[in-house]
């Protein structure tokens, strides 16, 4: 499970490579074509993906290929992004295309001056096919750098349905009626949740989601940039409410301590395995994938989701995150890249891989009876549906120091009040220090 990248450096590297080459004809033009016959040109992508993502993800550069001719190579960073890329540029061995896996990173590419903003027609693409908010989070001082080609749906609670049928109850609509139904669940023998607490990165979309549907996107946008101060009232007040479930050791598999040497396989584990400690497990729609790879789950069937619920009222909250391919300035094929990032933001490009399983798209053009299951289906229409009203995973949009790091900043803090969540404001004013810390050393 890839998370969050790390801060530049100047540390080399070495990347394996494998290529692939399909002859083919040109592509077309508007709408995710590219950019005519590129035979002899052979195209660097790197990204984070390994295993089926980077599998499946070959199949749509295989798919580039056939149309334009040019052969290409993956390049897999790790989950060091930014020190993978400072250092083949520094080494004057740049790929052409990155998949960047955070909005933080986008913008700091942009500012070293490293990425070229995307052609005519690939803005005119992400136009077509993208609700704003894409635009936007792929946008720097008004130009378009990246072209946002693979989303995580991050608002999906997972759940046994035979867990909830013991227990008695149905989907809840709203944050309260979860926490009933969690105590109904934990009443019939097994724990509510399953919370992955040694993984600090889950913790911060528990909070972003109580936050966005509690305080609104307006509040949740200003947090996300720092104009507003974690020790701001909706802050502690979204704290107290996401207390309320860390604090009761009832609800949560083997209580505090427990959640906080669980990482996010083992939270999984915990209620698809074979011997189930839980009914329900909050995380994205990547939960699926290991509830189906690792323990054979029917998804739809043995395990399912529903949204995560709205919290006082508030909107049913929509937290993404995502992957968007940039072009860099000192790659060697700039035809063939920005072809290839016109092809991205198409609905053919993302047909490709929705056919092989394991992704969603936020591309609304994308006919949704290409994804292969019911299940990934309602994930991807939810988020389409959800317009520009979807907000970008709040800790991708921070520092790394911030909102990325193990062992330091929104994690372990976040972490120390999952351990005692008895005091909402200190955990706020701590929160405060540290942003203000990181957002300094960046401005």
């Amino acid at each position: 499970m890839r998370r969050r990248t790390m801060l530049l450096s100047c540390t080399a590297l070495t990347l394996a490579l494998g290529a692939t080459a399909c002859g083919g004809d040109p592509v077309t033009a508007a709408g995710g074509g590219g950019g005519g016959d590129l035979a002899g040109q052979t195209l660097s992508v790197a990204a984070v993906w390994t295993g089926a993502e980077q599998k499946n993800f070959q199949k749509v550069l295989d798919a580039f290929s056939a149309k334009t001719g040019a052969k290409t190579q993956f390049l897999p960073t790790g989950d060091n992004t930014s020190t993978v890329i400072g250092s083949r540029i520094e080494g004057g061995n740049a790929p052409d295309v990155v998949m960047v896996p955070q909005v933080g990173v986008l913008q700091q590419f942009a500012k070293q001056g490293w990425l070229k903003p995307l052609s005519p027609a690939a803005t005119a693409a992400v136009d077509t096919n993208y609700a704003s908010v894409w635009k936007k989070y792929g946008s720097v001082d008004g130009s378009l750098y990246g072209v946002y080609f693979k989303a995580a749906h991050k608002s999906t609670v997972w759940y046994s349905p035979d867990a909830l049928d013991q227990a008695g109850v149905e989907p809840p609509k709203t944050y309260a009626q979860m926490l009933t139904s969690a105590q109904a669940v934990s009443d019939s023998g097994l724990s509510a949740f399953a919370v992955a607490g040694e993984d600090g990165w889950t913790l911060t979309d528990w909070f972003e989601n109580v936050y966005l549907s509690q305080a609104g996107p307006e509040k949740y946008d200003r947090l996300a940039a720092h104009t507003l101060k974690w020790t701001d009232p909706t802050v502690v007040k979204a704290l107290s409410t996401l207390g309320e479930l860390f604090a009761d050791k009832e609800l949560i598999a083997g209580g505090q301590k427990g959640a906080l040497s669980t990482d996010f396989p083992g939270s999984v584990e915990k209620v698809f395995g074979p011997e189930p400690e839980a009914g329900m497990v909050y995380e994205g729609d990547f939960v699926a994938g290991v509830a189906k790879d690792q323990f054979g789950k029917r998804i739809g069937e043995d395990a399912a989701f529903f949204p995560f619920p709205s919290v006082d009222g508030g909107e049913a909250p929509v937290v993404s995150g995502g992957d968007a391919a940039v072009v860099l300035k000192d790659g060697k094929n700039q035809k063939a890249a920005m072809a290839f990032a016109e092809y991205l933001a198409g609905p053919e490009a993302a047909a490709v891989w929705a056919e092989a399983g394991g992704f969603v798209s936020p591309n609304k053009n994308l006919d949704l009876a290409r994804y292969g299951d019911d299940t990934t289906r309602r994930t991807a229409e939810s988020l389409v549906k959800a317009g520009d009203s979807v907000r970008f995973d709040m800790s991708d949009q921070a520092p790394a120091a911030f909102g990325g790091t193990k062992g330091t900043g929104e994690w372990k803090l976040l972490q120390d009040f999952l351990r005692d969540p008895s005091d909402p404001a200190a955990t706020a004013a701590r929160l405060e220090a540290a942003a203000a810390k990181a957002y300094r050393a960046t401005s």
